[in-house]
């Protein structure tokens, strides 16, 4: 079985590790350990006569409570078979343009929907002289002036797989020199209220903003596959002219709706996350040879002066414990890992496996 490009792949490392893949302890895949919440199974049993019918490819009911969770008019929300789905389309989209610029490292999806359609990217690293990972700034400091203007960009926010969180002004200071800007937003939820920096109050004042969202991270739901986009509706409207008719189940569906209204569960995993990630970071930094990156998602990138792929081997066949390597991130290499917050006590199992190896 070959090296998987993407975390949450607990069959390959049972391979590795030589145990059963329920026995692996997965810090690779950035999903709450909180989760599914009960609301979430009890939505999906109660509408398990749904499966009988063909869902409603409008969404209406799962659109409406989408709207209600920002605010803003279902007109501009368009449900996902997860945030993947609705990256497809806006790959496709972005094939129109002359150029897309990509900040790297990116999340790896991003190049296989641009290059799927025949895009032209543009990669602006954030990597630094000195090794050290700079922000969005620092990858967009000097835009391309040869190229005639027809531009696009996408991102994420917080930023997979640093954790940066950039400001709104941030970004929005540049929509204006791109025709199409994609903010993927897929670990915003993770922050509370107050502290979120999501554009999504702004869509309505730039027709050019997609904001993509997901809910099987926050929610652990990655199984169900749900995300949603808002965008202009015109753009939206286009985008379900292209896709298959009924990308979303019924006990998606249901399960979504529910979620949405568990406010309950919500600051259970924000008061969950601040003291694990906290205390997670500490322990890593405590760790020689180890550098973690501070973040405001639930996971961790390390910097590590050890080949992260000899970690990743010694933590599976030692511990059965599997973390992120960043292999598939060019600019990082074999001398980063990323790893999930987890519970305290599955936290404090990696800092203690980790600190036996190191």
């Amino acid at each position: 079985m070959n090296r998987p490009k993407h975390g949450g792949n607990p069959s390959w490392a049972a391979t590795v590790a030589g145990c059963p893949p329920s026995l692996i302890l997965d810090f690779s895949a950035s999903i709450s350990p909180l989760g599914p919440p009960k609301t979430a199974l009890a939505a999906i049993e109660l509408h398990l006569d749904t499966i009988a019918s063909y869902p409603n490819p409008a969404y209406p009911e799962l659109a409406r409570s989408i709207a209600t969770h920002h605010n803003i008019d279902p007109d501009w929300v368009l449900p996902g078979n997860g945030a993947a789905e609705l990256l497809t389309w806006a790959g496709w989209e972005f094939s129109k343009l002359n150029t897309t610029l990509l900040p790297t490292p990116a999340f790896g999806d991003y190049w296989r929907s641009l290059q799927t359609f025949g895009t032209r990217i543009i990669a602006r690293s954030m990597m630094m002289d000195d090794g050290a990972i700079g922000d969005l700034d620092f990858a967009l400091r000097h835009l391309p002036t040869a190229i005639p203007h027809s531009l696009g960009l996408i991102v994420n926010n917080p930023h997979n797989p640093t954790g940066q969180i950039w400001s709104q002004e941030t970004i929005l200071s540049y929509l204006s020199e791109f025709e199409l800007v994609v903010v993927d937003e897929s670990f915003m939820d993770f922050l509370p209220p107050d502290r979120q920096q999501s554009l999504i109050p702004a869509i309505a004042q730039h027709p050019n903003l997609v904001v993509l969202r997901s809910l099987t991270k926050f929610y652990s739901l990655p199984g169900l596959r749900l995300g949603y986009c808002i965008a202009h509706p015109d753009r939206l409207e286009r985008w379900q002219s292209w896709r298959d008719p009924w990308p979303v189940n019924t006990l998606a569906t249901a399960a979504a709706i529910a979620v949405l209204g568990d406010t309950q569960f919500q600051q259970q995993t924000w008061d969950w996350l601040e003291t694990a990630r906290d205390r997670l970071f500490q322990g890593l930094s405590q760790i020689p040879g180890l550098q973690p990156y501070p973040g405001a998602a639930n996971f961790i990138l390390v910097k590590s002066a050890q080949s992260a792929t000899a970690i990743q081997t010694k933590l599976l066949q030692q511990h059965q414990i599997l973390v992120r390597d960043c292999i598939s991130f060019p600019e990082l290499g074999d001398r980063f890992f990323r790893v999930a917050v987890r519970t305290i006590a599955e936290n404090d199992r990696l800092l203690t496996a980790l600190q036996s190896l190191i």
